[in-house]
């Protein structure tokens, strides 16, 4: 600890001096809210926000809104906010990150700035992880702003149409954050203003904000659509790589000169997570593939299956990024070890595995729309958060977000025990070590909670526990359908839970065990279906009356639980709590204190230790040579731990290594992001205005205008007159649009460009009332609005591909003392100009074209379906005209011949609909 910090206090230190001003405020209000009648209580909702309307701000009602919500929430649930639950809440208000640790309640402490903020009436979102905290806490923290007269609604997936618009209509809106950046994404995808449903960005508080922000801000959100067919290249290209040779290296300075000679295919670079060719690997491609030069332009895409295939060999590893599920590749989540459902690795790689692991590869997408979680809530006009770990990432949440963090005071003081960790030789001595542990904890029947780092860890761990007899619990990805009973009873008397990153997250490690889940298991005995069960521990109002009594049953079994429990819980204690071994150091400190923090909540006793070893993967890769070249000098047998002080310093820098890395790539991604961002905007703002009705009728003029000046001036250059021959090329895109006037040189000297502008314009803006005269102007305006749409959004589709290509290549413009980020913005600014370009040439292009189908056109061509499908009246059978099908590409060459893109172009034989 520094002198300033002896002197003047840890910077949370120092914001909290003032804020506990404003929880004593609240506090001083606790008598006087006690002694209201629930209809005095329900009558201040509408009281406050009568003051807010009246020019008060959310600051001036504040105390007031906390006292009526702790009140609400103790008569509601029985559970009265705490002194640093209020001050917890003041700083979410604040928008802010509360770091509070584990089992200090956080969810409650949400529901006091949220109904706080719900009264300025703009909605206000509580993000969760998943699904199932999600429902829970808008069921249970629900009953509270609903007693207090507030609307709440719930967004998980399965929730649609008015059902989902109805819950973002909402006062407090609970929901995960996938679903809430799918939902912005998809309302910018809607052509009817109908079809929206979220409501602006007003407030958010995130749970598990870490979690959220950081470590899932690493991908960015996508809505894929239908792409191309998945090619045989994909497995052709794998049993090309599977003959290949690997060479793996984990350090920088092993890296070899490449040169004919090397003696491996590709080569792994573990720390970077890169797989490269050699030359021998190139040689052995052109080969296999009989092509000359595999970095020629035509060999782009086989290029990109070989790298991918690599990769998928040599870097992707199963049971650790991946398992294979019911014959599908499900991504394993790093950080949580859960399995994430849905999710793909882009640009291939997913196929890749699927080739590798011999399931069937699944069709390409197309990216419609996409955001990264950072730019996604950077929306909000207010961001706020809470987890338990938030302050190794400081740097991170400050530079990206602009939020600070406040380091909450536990309620009751901290009683764990934080050993030093324990370093071994290699692995063999660490595992050794580690079950000896175990059976020590065991024997005095000690609850133990192994936190490991991947599956394929997990299980080679239960294997020796088996075989030493201890009974224990594994939980991993593999069987996370059990998550939060295992989890629960981790705290039980001599208990041992063998368990990867997803260690208890919303669920408590109470010691003696959780007598929720006990009593649920007594309703499972009794019969009871997992849907009633989920009723029976859920918090929705009904009067379904099975619900009722599987309620009254449950509670029943839970009371009963706890008193037992209470024994338990003691013995517990006694034993020195629960006992966190962590087996391995995690890249990050912060999945390593959220580890500790499962032990010691609510002022209970515990203990951690961690294991490591010099052959753990962090060590190895980032860990100090110099340590292991000592420890060999040293002579250290494989079963002596290390002192370590001598390593601590080692192991911390190593982790800050891992973290500063992992920063600089979320910030390189929303560098590139941020590009694309400012396009995204512009785009999304103008797609809203069509939608909220603005009238289009003028920037159809306005278009039609700058592309025929665009196009006459871009002709004339600094000629005074135009020739025939000039005008015929300049008005050449306008032709199939509109009629143009036949002139000749002699008519053409009588006007200079200006005039030829508006000559052009002018036929163009007659032939146009024309046509609104023949729809209607009602269908015209409507018209307008939807080819507009669609042509945004399909530009918009290929630009989004297009800036990926771009990106892709553009680290190469460093090798020539070019920053790639100002090359990416500068072209990238330019492909969006060309795009917009496009989309107002395409967009009149197809207004003037478009034509109404009358009811008798559409008769007749059903009859003529239907006749040519059937025998004739005298019962002979007619010929169905055979049409030829030509499958085209949408960027291939017409064949028409007009010479222009499929996509663009607008002739009647191949484009019928566009007659």
């Amino acid at each position: 600890m520094s002198l300033f910090t002896k002197l003047f206090g840890t910077s949370s230190q120092r914001e909290l001096k003032s804020i506990y001003p404003i929880a004593d405020k609240v506090d001083a209000l606790e008598d006087e809210y006690k002694a209201l009648t629930d209809a005095q209580l329900q009558a201040k909702t509408p009281e406050l926000k009568q003051r807010l309307a009246n020019g008060e701000t959310l600051d001036d009602i504040l105390p007031e809104a906390f006292a009526a919500c702790r009140e609400a929430a103790w008569r509601v649930l029985g559970m009265r906010p705490y002194r640093v639950q209020v001050v917890g809440g003041i700083v979410l208000h604040q928008g802010r990150i509360a770091e509070m640790k584990t089992g200090e309640g956080k969810t409650l402490v949400a529901t006091l700035p949220a109904y706080l903020n719900a009264l300025a009436g703009k909605g206000v979102h509580v993000v969760t992880v998943n699904d199932y905290l999600a429902k829970r806490d808008s069921e249970w923290m629900g009953k509270v702003f609903r007693f207090m007269g507030l609307t709440v609604g719930l967004v998980i997936h399965g929730v649609m149409g008015e059902e989902k618009k109805a819950a973002y209509r909402a006062d407090i809106t609970y929901g995960t954050n996938n679903e809430f950046g799918f939902d912005y994404l998809r309302d910018n995808m809607a052509i009817y203003s109908q079809e929206l449903v979220q409501r602006g960005h007003a407030f958010a508080i995130v749970d598990e904000v870490d979690s959220i922000l950081i470590d899932e801000a690493r991908t960015p959100l996508i809505i894929s659509g239908q792409g191309e067919k998945s090619t045989q290249l994909y497995t052709v290209v794998d049993q090309f790589v599977s003959r290949l040779k690997c060479q793996r290296i984990a350090k920088v300075d092993e890296k070899e000169e490449e040169d004919a000679d090397i003696d491996a295919d590709y080569i792994v670079d573990e720390k970077a997570r890169t797989a490269t060719l050699t030359a021998p690997g190139i040689k052995k491609a052109e080969a296999f593939f009989n092509i000359e030069n595999l970095a020629d332009p035509e060999n782009t895409t086989l290029s990109h299956h070989i790298n991918q295939a690599i990769k998928a060999r040599g870097v992707m590893k199963k049971d650790i990024d991946y398992v294979v599920k019911d014959g599908q590749v499900i991504i394993v989540d790093e950080f949580t070890g859960r399995l994430m459902f849905g999710r793909r690795y882009n640009e291939g790689l997913h196929q890749a595995i699927e080739a590798k692991e011999h399931v069937e590869v699944a069709n390409e997408s197309k990216t419609l729309a996409t955001i990264t979680f950072q730019n996604y809530f950077r929306l909000y006009d207010k961001l706020s958060g809470m987890t338990g770990t938030a302050m190794t990432e400081q740097e991170e949440f400050g530079t990206i977000y602009e939020l600070d963090i406040v380091e909450i005071p536990t309620n009751k003081p901290l009683a764990r025990i934080d050993d030093p960790d324990v370093v071994y030789k290699n692995e063999a001595g660490k595992l050794r070590a580690i079950v000896a542990q175990i059976e020590a904890c065991h024997a005095k029947g000690q609850p133990v909670l192994v936190g490991t780092i991947s599956i394929e860890k997990s299980e080679e761990l239960s294997e020796i526990l088996k075989r030493k007899g201890i009974k224990h619990n594994v939980l991993n990805a593999k069987n996370h359908e059990k998550e939060a009973e295992i989890v629960a009873q981790a705290g039980k008397f001599g208990a041992v839970t063998v368990a990867t990153n997803m260690a208890g997250r919303g669920t408590d490690i109470m010691l003696g065990g959780n007598a929720e889940f006990l009593a649920k298991a007594d309703l499972r005995r009794a019969g009871m279906t997992d849907e009633l069960i989920a009723e029976a521990t859920g918090f929705a109002e009904t009067d379904n009356q099975d619900i009722l009594d599987a309620r009254k049953q449950f509670s029943q079994a839970e009371a009963k639980y706890k008193e037992e429990i209470r024994d338990e819980a003691d013995k517990v204690r006694q034993a020195g709590g629960l006992f966190i071994l962590g087996t391995e150091r995690h890249e990050s400190r912060r999945i390593d204190n959220q580890l500790r923090g499962r032990a010691g909540r609510q002022g209970d006793p515990g203990e951690t230790r961690f294991f490591l070893s010099l052959e753990d993967d962090i060590m190895r890769l980032f860990g100090s040579e110099r340590v292991m070249n000592m420890m060999e000098k040293l002579g250290v047998d494989e079963d002596t731990p290390i002192d370590a002080k001598m390593l601590s310093g080692a192991i911390e820098n190593a982790q800050k290594q891992v973290e500063s890395r992992n920063f600089q790539t979320r910030k390189n991604v929303l560098q590139y992001d941020d590009v694309m961002n400012t396009q995204r905007e512009v785009i999304y703002k103008q797609r809203r205005q069509v939608l909220d009705g603005e009238d289009l009728q003028n920037s159809i003029q306005n278009m039609l205008h700058s592309m025929v000046e665009g196009a006459i001036q871009g002709h004339m250059g600094e000629q005074r007159h135009m020739t025939a021959q000039d005008f015929h090329e300049a008005t050449a895109p306008f032709r199939t649009m509109f009629p143009l006037p036949q002139l000749s040189d002699q008519d053409l000297e009588q006007y200079d460009a200006q005039g030829l502008v508006e000559l052009v314009s002018n036929t163009a803006r007659e032939f146009y009332a024309q046509k609104e005269q023949e729809f209607g102007s009602p269908i015209m305006r409507e018209l307008e609005r939807v080819i507009m749409l669609r042509v945004v959004d399909e530009y918009w589709m290929d630009h989004i591909d297009a800036m990926t290509e771009l990106r892709q290549g553009i680290g190469l413009r460093s090798y020539a003392q070019t920053d790639p980020v100002v090359a990416y913005k500068k072209e990238g600014y330019e492909m969006f100009e060309a795009m917009v370009a496009a989309i107002q040439e395409e967009t009149l292009r197809r207004l003037f074209l478009v034509r109404l189908r009358k009811n008798e056109e559409v008769k007749r061509e059903r009859v003529a379906k239907v006749t040519s499908e059937s025998g004739a009246d005298d019962g002979t059978v007619q010929k169905r005209p055979v049409k030829k099908v030509i499958k085209i590409g949408r960027n291939d060459p017409c064949p028409c011949g007009s010479g222009l893109k499929w996509k663009k172009c607008t002739c009647k034989e191949y484009h019928p609909d566009q007659q």
